[in-house]
């Protein structure tokens, strides 16, 4: 019985019909029965100048309510249709035409027909709506024609009385047909009674004072020229299509209004917030009873719903007409938009052109919400990869100094901390052997034991192609070994750091290899309050340098590991400084002679630095650095501007003698160098054979082509080439083989050693001959001694420098010295022998 009970109840359409609804329905049917029941009980009065008889007026009242019904019009006000019909004027005319009491019951058989015929023409199906709407207005009907009745009494039809009878009954006929709409739109809702109240009133009331009008003048003509009746047919049509297109274009203002306001709350930064403004919008742009919206994406369909106000979780909220569109931006399909209108009938052109421009822009504001959403994920992504390494997912250098450094400033200062940097050994060979693929996959194997062997606390890091950092807090050194040395936890972090090296030594398999990562691991400690993590990871990336030069798995920073690499650092900066200055970067000068007369055969150019705060500096601390820099090139070309000008003043004194300038490894590998050179020489207009470039044997033999081809060059402009420190290298005779030099330079460390050791004497003489025979020019250098220059004599060496000569000197006193050793040169022609005795 329930079963039948409830499918009688969703056929009639009250199971989509709110609980207070149903009630006041059924009040009001009640009381519209016990109307009927009441009229038809009273007594026929006589004629009384009536038209027509009783039977005749009863059956025309009837006609005239079907008639008042068909001819109206309906509007949706919301979800739901409010009907505006003639009922006025057919109940002005009923009242003259028919019995008082019989014209309730004629008002129900007439609109109940009516409305059945309308039911079965337009489709609509819900009998708790019509029969509500059938007894409102038999209900105001009776009201009416008992306000009327009381107003006019037994006057005549004639009487100047019954027309303001009849529109007060008419008056009261709109006030309770009008208060029961609001009534049920305010329970079927929940909606505001003065907004809705308002709607209405504006719908309705223009109409009913026209049917009043039009109702007391029909009577006019029934009673006194009935032709005039057939006038009333135009009228009546006239004065229907104005108030038509009053209505249509109120609503019309309405639904665009709302249109505007609905699409204006649109955009929005997520799918599903658009998703709901949108449908809100269709629920109040078309008065509907419920949305859904489809939306299409590439990971599938997401739906979403809502229903109109008052109708969430009601049935019947999907009854009646509905509309469903394509949302389409730039030919590409986003969606489905469903709406169902309020009211019966299919929807017109009007509907749907509405929503489907309504659909339009939706599909607009998805689309604009995809791309927000998909540019927030971009950012996210990119704020992400900012700080967070893309092939481990660890935290990259920027990110561990970011989290680190406020990690630092939490802990007290004088707080211990560990930085741990750990270097793949070998890196280079697993890309080359196992490709970079393979290399990658070590990489994250290593970040994910290094992730899993963190304690908490500690951050991990890849902050290079092949090394990682760890981060350690002292709180995570809890060990009883770090207990014992809580003053120094050196100890427990170089126990951390050992078991780190030992785990991360177990064989892992990476792109089919089983293999070992070793790594040295750099450790760095410093009381919280002391560095930043740039700070530890410098002092840690030393330690790392450290273990690798003593051949270690662990070493540890020491602080006199500094002195050289920031000294070096400051150096090449305070370099570029000297070249702005013209008394830093300058030349001390030592003379070459010929070993019997001692008359000069020429200058060797000596770089020194006088530092504004350190003083003079000697090349063997200074040159490493520059040479390993981009300052060499400058470096170059200002100490062959010094020398070549140097070399002009003496030339200008008349001696010609050429000067001799130490050349680095790097210049001779770079094919620039030679015209480096012969633009130096044209802008101090001096001939390329004053010019002697002095190489070593560990120069000669590195990169052979290159230095090659550069030497050459250079032999071919004129500039003159010797070899320095000749007899220390390991491939001499190959050297001056493979590559013609103008002039040999023996070593001080045989010329030191060749009176007490035959060997070094040995080697001198080799050298002395294998110069005349080559016939190039052979020089000894480092001669301190008189017995030093009679050995070399006696050996038949042509020329030598050093302190027993000359010591360097400033280039303001090399022409005075050169000339003094050019004009004192006869008087040394003195044969000395080797036993010291003239």
């Amino acid at each position: 019985m329930r079963a039948v009970r409830e499918s009688w109840n969703s056929a009639a359409g009250a199971l989509g019909r709110p609980r207070p609804v149903r009630i006041l329905t059924t009040v009001v049917v009640i009381a519209a029965a016990a109307a009927v029941l009441l009229g038809a009980l009273q007594p026929v009065p006589a004629a009384d100048g009536r038209p027509l008889s009783a039977v005749t007026g009863v059956c025309v009242a009837g006609v005239l309510s079907a008639i008042a019904q068909l001819a109206g019009l309906r509007f949706r006000l919301g979800p739901d249709a409010v009907s505006v019909s003639w009922a006025e004027a057919a109940v002005v005319v009923g009242f003259v035409i028919a019995p008082a009491g019989w014209l309730p019951a004629a008002t129900l058989a007439g609109t109940g027909a009516a409305w059945l015929l309308l039911a079965w023409l337009t489709g609509l199906r819900n009998v708790a709506e019509i029969v509500h709407l059938v007894a409102s207005m038999t209900l105001g009907v009776a009201g009416a024609v008992l306000v009327t009745s009381l107003l006019a009494g037994d006057v005549p039809v004639h009487s100047a009385r019954l027309p303001l009878a009849l529109a007060a009954g008419a008056g009261t006929y709109l006030l309770i047909t009008f208060g029961l709409v609001v009534l049920t739109l305010m329970l079927h809702r929940d909606a505001q009674p003065g907004q809705i109240a308002a709607r209405v009133l504006y719908a309705k009331l223009p109409m009913s004072v026209g049917n009043v009008v039009v109702g007391v003048l029909a009577v006019y003509a029934l009673i006194r020229e009935p032709l005039w009746l057939l006038a009333f047919g135009p009228v009546l049509w006239l004065l229907h299509r104005t108030y038509r297109f009053h209505l249509r274009a109120a609503e019309e203002r309405r639904m665009w209004q709302a249109f505007a306001a609905a699409t204006a709350r649109m955009p929005g930064a997520s799918e599903a917030e658009v998703a709901r403004a949108g449908l809100r919008g269709a629920l109040d742009v078309f008065g509907a009873s419920r949305a859904e919206l489809e939306v299409h994406t590439g990971h599938g369909r997401r739906r979403y719903a809502q229903d109109g106000p008052g109708l969430e979780g009601v049935a019947g909220t999907r009854s009646g007409a509905a509309v469903t569109r394509t949302m389409v931006v730039a030919g590409r399909p986003l969606g489905e938009l469903t709406v169902w209108l309020g009211g019966a009938g299919l929807p017109g052109p009007r509907d749907e052109a509405a929503i489907a421009a309504f659909g339009e822009a939706l599909a607009g504001a998805l689309h604009d919400a995809a791309a927000h959403q998909r540019i927030a994920e971009l950012d996210a992504r990119a704020a992400h990869e900012l700080l967070h390494d893309p092939l481990t997912g660890l935290l990259n250098r920027v990110a561990l100094a970011g989290e680190g450094d406020p990690l630092l400033r939490s802990l007290d200062r004088n707080r211990q901390v560990t930085l741990l940097l750990l270097d793949i050994v070998g890196f280079r060979q697993v890309n080359s052997t196992l490709g970079h693929g393979g290399g990658d996959e070590v990489l994250r194997l290593t970040g994910g034991r290094l992730t899993a062997l963190a304690r908490p606390g500690e951050l991990v890091a890849r902050i290079g192609d092949d090394e990682f950092a760890l981060l350690l807090p002292v709180t995570t050194l809890t060990d009883p070994a770090w207990q014992q040395t809580r003053h120094t936890p050196l100890p427990a972090a170089l126990r951390r750091a050992r078991e780190l090296v030992e785990q991360l030594r177990l064989p892992v398999e990476a792109a089919g290899v089983r293999l070992s990562v070793e790594v040295t691991v750099g450790v760095a400690v410093a009381a919280a309050g002391e560095a930043e993590v740039a700070e530890l990871l410098r002092r840690a990336s030393i330690a790392v340098d450290r273990a690798k030069e003593l051949g270690v798995t662990v070493g540890t920073y020491d602080s006199g590991q500094d002195v050289s690499s920031t000294d070096q650092l400051a150096l090449l900066a305070d370099l570029q400084d000297a070249f702005a200055a013209d008394d830093q970067i300058m030349l001390h000068l030592q003379p070459a002679v010929d070993l019997v007369t001692a008359a000069p055969t020429g200058v060797e150019a000596l770089v020194r630095w006088r530092h504004p705060r350190r003083g003079y500096l000697s090349p063997g601390e200074f040159l490493p650095a520059v040479e390993r820099s981009e300052l060499l090139i400058p470096f170059t070309r200002r100490v062959l501007d010094l020398a070549l000008a140097s070399a002009a003043d003496w030339t200008a004194a008349g001696i010609e003698v050429p000067v001799s300038v130490n050349v680095s490894a790097r210049s001779l590998t770079d094919p620039t160098f030679p015209a480096q050179v012969t633009e130096a020489l044209r802008r101090h207009r001096t001939p390329a054979s004053r010019l002697v470039l002095e190489i070593t044997e560990s120069v000669a033999v590195s990169e052979q082509e290159i230095v090659d081809e550069v030497l050459a060059r250079l032999r071919s402009s004129g500039v003159q080439v010797s070899l320095d420190d000749f007899g220390t290298g390991f491939s001499s005779l190959a050297s001056v083989t493979r590559m013609p030099v103008d002039e040999i330079k023996i070593d001080r460390s045989f010329v030191d050693q060749m009176i007490d050791s035959a060997a070094a004497g040995a080697v001198v003489r080799a050298a002395v001959e294998l110069g005349a025979r080559l016939g190039v020019r052979v020089v000894a250098e480092g001669i301190e001694t008189i017995e030093q220059r009679a050995a070399l004599i006696a050996l038949g060496c042509p020329s030598a420098q050093g302190y027993h000569f000359c010591k360097p000197m400033p280039a303001d006193r090399i022409v005075s010295a050169l000339t003094q050793l050019a004009r004192s040169a006869p008087a040394n022609v003195t044969q000395l022998r080797a036993d010291d005795t003239a």
